[in-house]
């Protein structure tokens, strides 16, 4: 049997999928996510994006003059809370995504609403 779908009803998924992806939105928005370096010299705190919010320096790091190993441990440490920001968006947008998602493949920005988009579409 085909199922038949009035222009108010496709307007109201329409609605309900575009506040659902908003408060998304606002929840991956506030997302803080902080890792500290292997010797505690080094945190950073990034955002829901992965964009670098706050660096913190521990005056101890400029006993050692050897800034190609501070470069890499502050790249190190920016990647750990990137990926711990990545795991809490997933999270938030699991419920938009497919059962199997993980964090690497996973584009959180456009991802979730092309996936439910696509469901909507053809049940793909």
């Amino acid at each position: 049997m085909e199922a038949h779908f009035s222009g108010a009803d496709m307007y109201a998924d329409y609605e309900r999928l575009a506040e659902d992806v908003r408060a998304m939105q606002e929840r991956m928005a506030g997302i803080r996510a902080t890792a500290d370096s292997g010797d505690g010299l080094i945190s950073v705190t990034v955002g829901g994006a992965g964009e670098l919010i706050e660096l913190w320096l521990d005056p101890r790091v400029y006993r050692t003059l050897d800034s190609a190993a501070l470069a890499e441990s502050i790249t190190e440490t920016v990647h750990r809370a990137a990926a711990d920001s990545q795991e809490k968006g997933l999270a938030i947008a699991a419920r938009f995504l497919p059962e199997e998602s993980a964090t690497e493949g996973t584009d959180l920005r456009f991802g979730p609403l092309l996936h439910r988009l696509d469901e909507r579409a053809g049940g793909r």
